[in-house]
């Protein structure tokens, strides 16, 4: 499997993600000062604690995606790791419309990976993040996201790369566009997933999953190649390939 990440978009949000997360523990340490050094300047002690809390989001936003190791695209990597050499991994392409994107005989794959814990079910339409009691809590507001709506995101990629791809195809040609949500954390129990509206998987299922996918109408090799050929290129990219595929 041919992996191309785009490693100066990485470096540049990891230093984002360092000084945001920084700036924002100083800014809440200096309205703690002023709190209780000029407790009379009311108005300016919560201008700081509302900057230092925005700062400290920011720094929680970036630090998931490229500020902790391993990174999504590191655990996607090592999920797919073993994927012959007809398969191409992107993760941030400057030329592309999404994130993560598998390109192979399986098909055209926006993969959504989510760092989220607790127990993740599908329940009435939504999915929904359970257990963890006060300390699931405590991470969700401080040191993690909230689960949100990965239906409104899965519409939007899907969307994106349909764009984009008519933008150099013809309408007729189009592969499919199809989505996989991953919870890349340890600590994430999935439950509930039959109704999910798209794959739901850990990242130890995603493999076998994607190779499953051959099995009916497999993208052909001239348009694996036409689509590669959209997706690549840029500075500040670097290319792995495996030395070895699994059989």
């Amino acid at each position: 499997m041919k992996i191309i990440t785009n490693d100066a978009l990485v470096r540049r949000n990891a230093r984002i993600a360092q000084y945001s997360g920084l700036g924002g523990l100083l800014v809440l340490l200096g309205g703690m000062y002023f709190l209780f050094a000029q407790p009379e300047q009311f108005a300016f002690i919560w201008a700081m604690v509302l900057l230092g809390f925005i700062l400290s989001q920011v720094g929680i936003y970036f630090t998931n995606r490229w500020g902790r190791r391993p990174r999504p695209d590191e655990r996607l990597n090592q999920a797919l790791k073993g994927l012959d050499h007809h398969y191409t991994l992107y993760h941030y392409p400057p030329k592309g419309p999404t994130s993560h994107l598998l390109v192979g005989p399986a098909g055209v794959w926006v993969l959504l990976p989510r760092y989220q814990r607790g127990t993740i079910t599908y329940e009435r339409g939504r999915w929904r993040q359970k257990g963890g009691g006060l300390g699931l809590t405590y991470m969700k507001f401080f040191g993690q996201e909230g689960l949100g709506r990965p239906d409104l995101e899965i519409n939007a990629e899907v969307e994106s790369v349909k764009h984009f791809l008519e933008k150099h195809m013809p309408e007729d040609e189009l592969p499919p566009v199809q989505v996989a949500l991953i919870f890349t954390n340890e600590k994430a129990q999935l439950e509930d997933m039959e109704e999910a509206p798209t794959p739901t998987l850990q990242p130890r299922k995603l493999k076998e999953f994607i190779r499953k996918q051959v099995k009916g109408k497999a993208l052909s090799a001239d348009k694996i190649r036409q689509i590669k050929d959209l997706m690549e290129g840029g500075p500040g990219q670097s290319v792995a390939e495996e030395e070895e595929a699994e059989e």
